[in-house]
């Protein structure tokens, strides 16, 4: 008599439509593209996926961090995913069956190759500065949101301008909601999609410093885009982003978060930053630069210095343009660049940072942390734009960057 053939088990890979944020950033890391996603749920592809872990650290919520033990026969396929609200529960396996662990001999075979199998492929640092503030993260979630009321909703952009963005306060009055530059938050929009589920929760970065954006209260601040079109140009109207910008003052709002633990401000004396964004990727740098400026109000400098290239369509259309001309040059150097200004020249931030280019590497060549954040088109061209600075300057860019990304000190979020 033959023995009963082993039942061969695997330790499958999922995502937790309860918790994820659909912010796209384990898609982007994944290695192998393993990870897709539809209009709901963002799923591991179990024939795909080698355990790698390289998605687990960037994602800012820990619903990427999910595991089942199962035969391999009986593994959820992407359809099954695709239709879950929530994850299923560990079922129960039969003891003498085989684990297979694909992940570990990946892993082992990478390393015996000298190949690199973490998040350290993305050129951004998986760890916050060394001496940025501790962050609280994941404090309310979809089953345990907070409420928070409108206290101001405000056009930043000219009211004949086609970018209409909102500078929002929400106020979460006695309710334990700390924050810190460079977090963001999840808003639940209210009702359901057209299958007649909930919104899932849209992400957006925080505007204003850990003081508040009113200092003293338990405010914060978010600078949001109303969305009409998609990146083709058809036209759609953003769920998430409507809802904020038609927000009334007193309305109420469901937050999770927050979330973030590595695109954190350094806080000691003498750390220098330097800003590159466009559009709504203001709200770090408007928060980070918020801070300092308060302290440099109140004569407490870090003695740091701040640099910010900012790029939009016309004066009219940057966010934070009146404010931004207020700061005094000896506390920020600052360089703006529109790209759609009539009679002028295009001008994007790429350009603005080849212009600067020895203010650039000089500050790159000390204490210095970089934040990039705006639309995923512009990375590249910043990128580039670095590396032929530092060329200029007889830098070795891709030598300094990885040190940079290693040291936590090269932060990057685009969407």
């Amino acid at each position: 008599m033959n023995a009963p053939e082993q039942i061969v088990l695997i330790r499958q890979h999922l995502i937790d439509p309860e918790v994820c944020i659909r912010c796209n950033t384990c898609e982007e890391t994944c290695p192998i593209d393993a990870i897709t996603h539809d209009g709901r749920n963002y799923v591991v592809d179990p024939a795909v996926c080698n355990g790698c872990n390289a998605c687990i650290s960037p994602c800012p919520t820990g619903s990427i961090d999910h595991w089942r033990t199962l035969p391999r026969s009986a593994a959820y396929s992407l359809e099954e995913q695709f239709s879950w609200d929530e994850l299923p529960p560990q079922q129960d396996v039969p003891e003498d069956s085989a684990v297979e662990t694909p992940a570990e001999t990946a892993v082992e075979q990478a390393l015996a190759e000298g190949m690199q199998i973490n998040a350290a492929v993305s050129p951004t640092s998986a760890i916050a500065p060394w001496s940025a503030a501790h962050p609280y993260i994941n404090l309310y979630l979809n089953k345990n949101p907070v409420t928070a009321t409108v206290a101001g909703n405000y056009r930043l952009t000219a009211a004949d301008t086609e970018s209409d963005i909102h500078h929002i306060v929400l106020d979460f009055g006695n309710q334990f909601f700390p924050i810190l530059e460079g977090q963001s938050i999840g808003i639940i929009p209210p009702g359901v999609d057209e299958n007649g589920k909930p919104h899932y929760i849209r992400m957006y970065s925080v505007a204003s410093p850990r003081g508040g954006e009113r200092e003293g209260y338990n405010n914060l601040s978010l600078t949001v885009k109303r969305v009409v079109s998609d990146h083709e140009g058809r036209a759609v109207r953003g769920i998430g982003s409507n809802y904020l910008c038609d927000l009334q003052k007193g309305d109420q709002v469901q937050v999770t978060g927050p979330f973030g633990a590595n695109y954190l401000m350094p806080n000691h004396a003498g750390s220098n930053i330097l800003m590159i964004c466009t559009g709504t990727g203001s709200a770090p740098m408007r928060a980070m630069t918020e801070h300092r400026r308060r302290m440099f109000a109140r004569g407490q400098p870090l003695d740091g210095k701040l640099m910010l290239f900012f790029g939009a369509r016309t004066p009219e259309e940057l966010p934070y343009f009146g404010p931004l001309l207020k700061l005094p040059p000896a506390f920020i150097d600052m360089h703006l660049a529109f790209s759609r200004q009539p009679d002028q020249p295009r001008a994007y931030v790429q350009d603005k940072i080849r212009e600067a280019g020895t203010a650039v590497t000089e500050l790159l060549g000390g204490d210095t942390y970089v934040y990039i954040c705006g639309l995923k088109g512009m990375e590249a061209g910043v990128m580039e734009a670095l590396r032929e600075a530092c060329a200029a300057s007889g830098m070795d860019w891709a030598a300094l960057h990885a040190k940079m990304v290693k040291e936590g000190r090269f932060h990057v979020e685009t969407y």
